[in-house]
Protein backbone atom coordinates (compact mmCIF):
# COMPACT_ATOMS: atom_id res chain seq x y z
CA UNK A 1 0.00 0.00 0.00
CA UNK A 2 2.85 2.42 0.81
CA UNK A 3 4.50 1.81 -2.58
CA UNK A 4 1.23 2.45 -4.43
CA UNK A 5 0.64 5.62 -2.43
CA UNK A 6 4.17 6.87 -3.12
CA UNK A 7 3.86 6.19 -6.85
CA UNK A 8 0.49 7.92 -7.08
CA UNK A 9 1.80 10.90 -5.09
CA UNK A 10 4.81 11.17 -7.42
CA UNK A 11 2.57 11.03 -10.48
CA UNK A 12 0.36 13.76 -9.02
CA UNK A 13 3.40 15.92 -8.28
CA UNK A 14 4.81 15.47 -11.79
CA UNK A 15 1.41 16.22 -13.31
CA UNK A 16 0.85 19.24 -11.08
CA UNK A 17 4.28 20.69 -11.86
CA UNK A 18 3.66 20.57 -15.60
CA UNK A 19 0.07 21.83 -15.24
CA UNK A 20 1.34 24.75 -13.17
CA UNK A 21 4.03 25.55 -15.73
CA UNK A 22 1.60 25.41 -18.62
CA UNK A 23 -1.04 27.45 -16.79
CA UNK A 24 1.48 30.29 -16.40
CA UNK A 25 2.14 30.09 -20.14
CA UNK A 26 -1.57 30.19 -21.03
CA UNK A 27 -2.22 33.07 -18.60
CA UNK A 28 0.42 35.26 -20.26
CA UNK A 29 1.72 33.80 -23.48
CA UNK A 30 3.33 37.14 -24.32
CA UNK A 31 5.48 37.07 -21.19
CA UNK A 32 6.52 33.49 -21.95
CA UNK A 33 7.42 34.52 -25.50
CA UNK A 34 9.41 37.44 -24.11
CA UNK A 35 11.36 35.13 -21.82
CA UNK A 36 12.10 32.81 -24.75
CA UNK A 37 13.16 35.75 -26.92
CA UNK A 38 15.44 37.05 -24.15
CA UNK A 39 17.22 33.69 -24.20
CA UNK A 40 17.92 34.24 -27.90
CA UNK A 41 15.52 31.78 -29.51
CA UNK A 42 13.78 32.61 -32.81
CA UNK A 43 9.98 32.47 -33.18
CA UNK A 44 9.36 32.96 -29.45
CA UNK A 45 5.56 33.08 -29.59
CA UNK A 46 5.41 29.89 -31.63
CA UNK A 47 7.83 28.17 -29.24
CA UNK A 48 5.80 29.35 -26.24
CA UNK A 49 2.67 27.71 -27.66
CA UNK A 50 4.58 24.52 -28.50
CA UNK A 51 5.96 24.40 -24.95
CA UNK A 52 2.51 24.94 -23.44
CA UNK A 53 0.87 22.13 -25.40
CA UNK A 54 3.86 19.84 -24.84
CA UNK A 55 3.54 20.41 -21.10
CA UNK A 56 -0.19 19.66 -21.25
CA UNK A 57 0.64 16.35 -22.90
CA UNK A 58 3.22 15.55 -20.23
CA UNK A 59 0.74 16.35 -17.47
CA UNK A 60 -1.92 14.11 -19.02
CA UNK A 61 0.57 11.27 -19.37
CA UNK A 62 1.72 11.56 -15.75
CA UNK A 63 -1.80 11.82 -14.36
CA UNK A 64 -3.26 8.96 -16.38
CA UNK A 65 -0.23 6.70 -16.72
CA UNK A 66 -0.72 6.50 -20.49
CA UNK A 67 2.61 6.70 -22.33
CA UNK A 68 4.12 7.28 -18.90
CA UNK A 69 7.65 6.02 -19.54
CA UNK A 70 7.84 7.91 -22.83
CA UNK A 71 6.62 11.07 -21.11
CA UNK A 72 9.14 10.67 -18.27
CA UNK A 73 11.99 10.31 -20.76
CA UNK A 74 10.86 13.26 -22.90
CA UNK A 75 10.29 15.37 -19.79
CA UNK A 76 13.82 14.58 -18.63
CA UNK A 77 15.30 15.77 -21.91
CA UNK A 78 13.07 18.86 -21.80
CA UNK A 79 14.02 19.72 -18.21
CA UNK A 80 17.74 19.52 -18.96
CA UNK A 81 17.28 21.60 -22.11
CA UNK A 82 15.49 24.21 -19.97
CA UNK A 83 18.30 24.12 -17.40
CA UNK A 84 20.97 24.94 -19.96
CA UNK A 85 18.88 27.29 -22.11
CA UNK A 86 17.48 29.46 -19.34
CA UNK A 87 19.69 28.90 -16.27
CA UNK A 88 23.03 27.78 -17.71
CA UNK A 89 26.58 28.81 -16.84
CA UNK A 90 26.38 32.02 -18.89
CA UNK A 91 23.77 33.32 -16.38
CA UNK A 92 25.55 32.45 -13.12
CA UNK A 93 27.86 35.45 -12.97
CA UNK A 94 25.04 37.96 -13.17
CA UNK A 95 22.78 36.19 -10.70
CA UNK A 96 24.03 33.53 -8.31
CA UNK A 97 20.47 32.22 -7.78
CA UNK A 98 20.54 30.99 -11.39
CA UNK A 99 23.05 28.31 -10.35
CA UNK A 100 20.51 27.03 -7.83
CA UNK A 101 17.79 26.98 -10.48
CA UNK A 102 20.16 25.12 -12.79
CA UNK A 103 20.96 22.45 -10.19
CA UNK A 104 17.27 22.03 -9.28
CA UNK A 105 16.60 20.82 -12.81
CA UNK A 106 18.95 17.88 -12.22
CA UNK A 107 17.08 16.78 -9.10
CA UNK A 108 13.89 16.88 -11.17
CA UNK A 109 15.70 14.83 -13.84
CA UNK A 110 16.62 12.22 -11.23
CA UNK A 111 12.96 11.72 -10.34
CA UNK A 112 11.98 11.56 -14.00
CA UNK A 113 14.63 8.94 -14.73
CA UNK A 114 13.40 6.89 -11.79
CA UNK A 115 9.85 7.21 -13.09
CA UNK A 116 10.99 6.18 -16.58
CA UNK A 117 12.72 3.09 -15.21
CA UNK A 118 9.88 1.96 -12.94
CA UNK A 119 6.73 2.99 -14.79
CA UNK A 120 3.40 4.36 -13.57
CA UNK A 121 2.57 1.64 -11.06
CA UNK A 122 -0.25 -0.86 -11.07
CA UNK A 123 -3.10 1.25 -9.72
CA UNK A 124 -5.02 3.99 -11.52
CA UNK A 125 -2.86 3.67 -14.59
CA UNK A 126 -3.81 3.45 -18.25
CA UNK A 127 -1.60 0.71 -19.69
CA UNK A 128 -0.67 2.35 -22.99
CA UNK A 129 2.75 3.08 -24.35
CA UNK A 130 5.32 2.43 -26.98
CA UNK A 131 7.97 1.33 -24.50
CA UNK A 132 7.65 -1.90 -22.53
CA UNK A 133 6.38 -1.15 -19.05
CA UNK A 134 8.28 -2.70 -16.11
CA UNK A 135 6.71 -5.82 -14.65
Amino acid sequence: MAKTTAILAARLIFGAMFLMATSFKFMDMGATAGYIAAAGFPFPLFLAWVAAFFEVGLAVAFLTGAFFSEAALLAGVYVIFLAFAFHGPNRWEGNQAEFGFFVDHFTFLAGLLFAFAHGPGEKLSVKMGLLRQPA
